[in-house]
Order: structure tokens, then sequence, then C-alpha cells
């Protein structure tokens, strides 16, 4: 049952891979922060210290919080505390079967995403029209090894500050792209 749970990352990227600056979004997206909220809820959320610390409210509510922290002290009151991000993924693909859920989401940061990537099989993207200044960065992937199942355009709303577009992508069987070898 493990294995038919997806690992999904999902996350918010500017046109030159910016993700974040000085701790925080380097935009106002109030659709995107909508989406991320009705696509997690339920479902367990992996995220590093400086996401947790981030956050304006924490633990997300309505989700089983995960931190991965280097530091095996730190403590997340109302989140599970890893310093091991393949234990802290396994954690919550285990946690989304015991609540009959078929996603388990990956948060950020920067070093979390490169991290968890090998093992994503869906990543939930939203490609920001805006090149900020920023320190944390979407990892590189190759997007061969992925295809666009979904994409819609949204030009930028009330309280959004920047149009974009919501992607999905779906990691491809490289060994059926590859003849079965």
């Amino acid at each position: 049952m493990l294995s038919q749970t997806r690992l999904c990352i999902i996350a918010a990227r500017g046109r030159n891979g910016v993700i974040g600056a000085a701790g925080a979004l380097p935009w106002r997206l109030k659709t995107d922060l909508a989406r991320l909220k009705t696509l997690t809820m339920g479902k367990p959320v992996i995220m590093g210290r400086k996401t947790w610390e981030s956050l304006p409210s924490a633990p997300l509510p309505g989700r089983d919080n995960i931190v991965v922290s280097r530091d095996w002290t730190f403590d997340a009151p109302g989140a599970r505390v890893y310093t091991n991000v393949v234990a802290a993924l396994n954690a919550a693909k285990a946690i989304a079967v015991r609540a009959q859920q078929t996603e388990a989401f990956v948060l950020g940061g920067e070093a979390i995403y490169a991290a968890a990537l090998p093992y994503t099989d869906r990543i939930y993207l939203t490609d920001v029209d805006a090149a900020p200044d920023g320190d944390a960065w979407f990892p590189e992937f190759n997007t061969a090894e992925w295809r666009e199942t979904e994409s819609a355009a949204h030009e930028a709303g009330p309280k959004d500050d920047h149009a974009f577009v919501f992607r999905t992508l779906d990691r491809v069987n490289v060994n059926a792209l590859q003849g079965g070898r």
C-alpha cells in the first residue's frame, strides 16, 4: 500500500527558479496559497526547519506536520521531527496510508526539495511570472523524466502580485521509455 501512495512536491518558483528570499516567499499569491491548502488538507506535509519557522501559524492545521532538522534536539510543537529526510518521507507515506490518503506532500525549502526529488512521484508546480531576487531556489531536474499532465494559466487576481501557471508533472516510467530494460 505504501507504494500506491504518491510522494508529491508542491512549490511556487519564479522564472529564475527563486522560491524564497530572506526566509519568506518573494511574492504574495493568495490563489496559490489556497491551492496549497486544498491539495494538502488531511494529508501529511514535510518541511524543513526554516520553512517551519517561517509559517505564520504552526503547525499547519488539518495536516500531520513533519519537520526535518539536522538538530536532533529541535522541538516543533504539534509536529513530528526527523533528522533524516528519507525517514521523514517514509513516515509521511505511512501516515497517509493510515489516513487512507493517496498523497503525502513536501513543502520545502530548497534542501528538502533537493533531497526529496529523487523519491518524488508528482510535482505540483506554480510557475510565477516574476524573476525576484532571492536566496533559495527550486532544484534543477531532468524534464525528460517528467510529463506535464495538467496546466492552467491564471492572471493575477485581486490578492496576487503576479500572473502564474499551475502545472502538474508526473514522473515518467523511465524503464518503459527504454523498452523495459
